[in-house]
């Protein structure tokens, strides 16, 4: 049976890597290892996908009872934000794969709860509090457009941000700022969390690395970054069981795009 030093082999790297540029065929490159690794383990994938499926349902059903079905759209949108801390544990996968260690359930595991010790749990703050700033200016605008409409029912509330100018208004203002903190949560963690997850850094020398290298390479990594934010709504259209396949190779990918951008091959 293996200890926890074993399970945790190949961690404690110290400092920030050379940074390198990011291109196109990175990208492609990246998002390709991603699904070789999400077949190589589906049964890791499919547990860390489904616990984003599990709170999908979960979500829906609280705002059913609530009576506010409509907030599925902010928050099924931004539930997914907080996918890089379940992937974790696909990071793992994919460098024990990498590195020709022994993938098992024991050690990527272990790998995840040992994140308690370490600085990737700073970065919870980070990415919560610019969840709750989209899901609250999500509510700010709804008071601001839509304030003295009335809706009863998922319909209804379709009916008028289609139908009327001050939906029209909700739906332009809203797009923009959830693109632009889209924008900002992926810049600072794109890098920062599987950083985190493999070297003994500080979470803001991750966030300022992470950001660096969106900076140095802007159309390759922007465009991963859409990549990640169409497929992902893609994969809340069927009740959410999509996100059971996308949310692990997304994950799996991110892990070979930080390797080709921030650490030696």
């Amino acid at each position: 049976m293996t200890n926890n030093t074993t399970d945790l082999a190949g961690h404690g790297q110290i400092g920030v890597p050379a940074l390198r540029t990011v291109s196109i065929e990175d990208v492609t490159a990246s998002l390709k290892d991603g699904w070789r690794d999400f077949l190589a383990h589906p049964g890791f994938g499919l547990f860390f996908g489904g616990i984003y499926v599990l709170g999908g349902f979960a979500i829906l059903a609280f705002l059913n009872r609530i009576g506010a079905p409509w907030m599925i759209i902010p928050l099924a949108i931004g539930f997914p934000l907080l996918g890089p801390f379940v992937a974790v544990g696909l990071y793992e996968i994919s460098r024990r794969r990498a590195h020709g260690e022994p993938v098992t359930r024991r050690g990527v595991l272990a790998q995840v709860f040992h994140q308690r010790e370490r600085q990737l749990g700073w970065m919870a703050f980070v990415v919560m509090f610019i969840f709750w700033v989209w899901i609250y200016q999500v509510r700010l605008l709804f008071a601001l457009f839509l304030g003295f409409k009335s809706f009863s029912s998922w319909d209804r509330f379709v009916d008028i941000v289609l139908t009327t100018p001050e939906g029209w208004g909700f739906l332009a203002v809203g797009t923009l700022v959830g693109g632009f903190l889209a924008l900002v949560l992926f810049s600072t963690t794109v890098i920062s969390l599987p950083m985190l997850a493999e070297r003994e850094v500080d979470f803001v020398t991750a966030i300022i690395t992470s950001i660096a290298v969106v900076m140095k390479s802007p159309v390759p990594m922007l465009g991963f970054g859409f990549i990640v934010g169409v497929a992902t709504l893609l994969a809340l259209l069927p009740a959410f069981v999509g996100l059971l396949v996308v949310l692990p190779v997304l994950g799996h990918a991110t892990w070979h795009l930080y390797r080709r951008a921030a650490s030696p091959l």
